[in-house]
């Protein structure tokens, strides 16, 4: 590893959003391999959408048959246990993930080394298991799977309400879009020059390339899963 200054990578992300689960696992695998401090951003997805104007690529019929085959492949390469839901469409588009996203922010807000681990679980819960991320008890769960205390699940489920926590998600919603973010995930490179934003979970190559350090595959020598 070289002895430079490390480099910011920031990732902004919504749970809800399975090429992001895969950008995720990749960014966490290599945050101790490469030469970067590796920050977690979590966003409401859906203001991105609205932001810039996008549309969820599963709309186009044929694109959306198209990533119901893809995921599996990806899943394989990336060893990413995702299973898709019985009902994807209601898991994204009914239920959401705007109350998942306000508890993952409160719980950063209030301890960042939880972040990482909160975050993984909730993946787990909407695409391995099929099962929910936005009711309280649902939140509980992923939270104990993630290690908080009782104490720390009790004060995240009363601060997501919070004024603090919504404008702390709409902030980083914001800082992705003025990057110029369309979806997530979307990278963000901070080098010596201007910040070079990435999009998806396939563009490790390049990211490798931009912060001078080898790309060594989704799953680097001695990397335990």
């Amino acid at each position: 590893m070289s002895a430079s200054k490390k480099k910011t990578v920031e990732l902004f992300y919504d749970v809800v959003s399975p090429y992001t689960w895969f950008a995720f696992e990749v960014l966490c695998r290599y945050q101790h391999r490469w030469n970067m401090n590796l920050h977690l951003k979590p966003v409401f997805l859906g203001g991105i959408m609205k932001g810039a104007d996008n549309q969820p690529p599963a709309m186009v019929p044929n694109r959306g048959l198209y990533m119901r085959k893809e995921l599996k492949l990806l899943a394989k390469y990336f060893q990413v246990p995702l299973i898709e839901p019985a009902n994807t469409a209601e898991m994204m588009f009914v239920k959401g993930t705007l109350k998942t996203q306000r508890f993952i922010t409160a719980v950063d807000m209030m301890d960042s080394t939880k972040t990482e681990e909160l975050s993984r679980q909730m993946w787990h819960r909407n695409w391995s298991r099929d099962e929910d991320i936005t009711e309280p008890e649902s939140l509980k769960q992923a939270g104990k799977r993630a290690g908080l205390s009782d104490a720390q699940i009790t004060r995240g489920l009363e601060d997501m309400q919070s004024s603090k926590v919504k404008d702390r998600l709409k902030q980083f919603t914001d800082e992705a879009l003025n990057h110029g973010a369309f979806g997530s995930p979307t990278i963000i490179a901070h080098t010596s020059n201007s910040p070079v934003m990435l999009f998806g979970s396939d563009r490790f190559p390049i990211l490798a390339q931009v912060l001078g350090e080898k790309w060594e595959g989704p799953i680097p020598g001695g990397c335990k899963l």
